[in-house]
């Protein structure tokens, strides 16, 4: 409980509502009683003024530029350990012992198959089907196959759930990417790791012999690491909607693999690569750039700055570096693409605008550049958000089944429409 609240007064009339202290971040005024006795609701568009929650999962300070999962800044976690160990942190709130890691790490795998009558779902799509269309279907349908893990009342169920999702995804994924371009689908291999399996998935054939790069398995891990919560975003709220009616884990992950699926949320790395192929060659940035400072010109430089970080992203640092030794591993020297955006990643290191703005590259701007040189098409890279963040969805929604607290969602609204009328016959319209 609190000593601290907050008054509200109403023509001369007032009320007091407590307020809150997280460990870490703002304060909270609890105003789950305002209709109640105000008869007063709040208006708040995008809930941004709005804590939906109480979660232990997922740290942000934008203005600090500090990301951390359970206490674990996503630096270390990032740099020192590895995807699957980060998905038992958000799973079970600490890191895990070797012992624990090893068995974890070995029920995915044993997880990463497909039913087999699943196959026949890929070809339901057309062969032009985008990647995301066919990840919300198939994930949807999970639950038609998977009938032993949808009893949410269920605390094992709920966990077999969860490692099924976090298994099955990148196969799924990588079997999308397969069917959109017209190659047979390559299986799992149990003797990879998580990231080297969906490489292997994604791009071997069964002709020849695919030999995994380890720079490139290590960048695609830390991407996946990167990715893999970022506490109340459109999707994950998504997600935590749609379980708080109680539906099945299946449906709320692909309810928030469609909402990911917007430009907005996680098609951002996507437009951030098809801007470069707008600008086309380098010498075409100060044009470009002048546009970009032009406050009435429309165009704005995408993958720079973000909604939640006012300072540098910690994500991109990290990502940064990733970049340029899958750039180095791959030897690219004239690639037009990658020289704009190397150039344009400079110039935003350097540019007093761009400084004083903290207009500087996010993980959006690196994640498209180094998808783009890892081989992936721009309609693919919104399939491997979904891969990553599937992790934290399914954090998310189990934290929120377990809340007693929860609450089937349901917010307000300020109406504005017509005042109340009488019907007309049509005859007399």
């Amino acid at each position: 409980m609190t000593d601290k609240k907050a008054t509200l007064t109403i023509d001369g009339e007032s009320w007091d509502f407590p307020i809150y202290s997280g460990n870490m971040g703002p304060d909270v005024i609890d105003i789950t009683s305002l209709y109640k006795v105000t008869g007063h609701f709040t208006l708040d568009p995008g809930f941004t003024s709005t804590a939906s929650c109480d979660s232990e999962i997922t740290f942000i300070d934008g203005n600090k530029g500090v990301l951390a999962h359970r206490g674990y800044p996503i630096e270390q976690l990032a740099n020192e350990g590895d995807f699957l160990e980060t998905c038992y942190l958000l799973l079970y709130g600490d890191l895990p012992t070797q012992a624990q890691k090893t068995r974890f790490d070995n029920q995915i795998t044993q997880h990463t198959m497909l039913h087999d009558q699943m196959g026949k779902l890929f070809s339901g799509f057309r062969r032009d089907a985008h990647p995301m269309a066919i990840m919300v279907g198939v994930v949807g349908a999970l639950s038609a196959f998977y009938h032993d893990s949808t009893d949410i009342s269920d605390e094992h169920q709920r966990m077999v759930a969860s490692m099924r999702m976090i298994a099955k995804m990148p196969t799924i994924a990588a079997w999308a990417y397969k069917y959109s371009i017209g190659q047979p689908f390559v299986f799992p291999k149990n003797n990879l790791n998580y990231a080297s399996n969906f490489l292997h998935m994604c791009f071997a054939v069964p002709c020849e012999e695919y030999e995994i790069n380890p720079v490139f398995s290590r960048a695609m891990d830390r991407i996946f690491t990167l990715h893999a919560d970022h506490e109340q975003n459109a999707s994950t709220s998504t997600v935590r909607l749609a379980g708080s009616s109680g539906a099945n884990p299946f449906a709320c992950i692909a309810a928030g693999i469609a909402c990911l699926w917007g430009p907005a949320h996680g098609g951002a790395n996507e437009a951030a690569l098809n801007m470069l192929h707008e600008i086309g060659t380098p010498d075409r940035i100060p044009e470009f750039i002048a546009r970009a400072k032009d406050k009435d010109d429309p165009f704005r430089l995408m993958g720079f700055g973000h909604r939640v970080y006012k300072n540098y992203d910690p994500r991109a640092r990290i990502l940064q570096k990733s970049t340029h030794e899958v750039l180095g591993a791959l030897g690219i020297k004239d690639d037009p693409i990658l020289d704009i955006a190397l150039e344009l990643e400079k110039i935003a290191l350097t540019d007093d605008y761009f400084i004083k703005r903290n207009l500087y590259p996010n993980i959006d701007f690196y994640s498209g550049i180094t998808l783009k040189a890892l081989g992936f098409p721009t309609d693919m890279f919104t399939v491997l958000f979904s891969v990553a963040r599937t992790v934290g969805w399914i954090a998310q929604w189990k934290e929120m089944i377990e809340d007693p607290n929860q609450k089937i969602g349901r917010p307000r609204q300020l109406f504005n429409g017509s005042d109340f009328r009488d019907y007309v016959s049509i005859d007399k319209r």
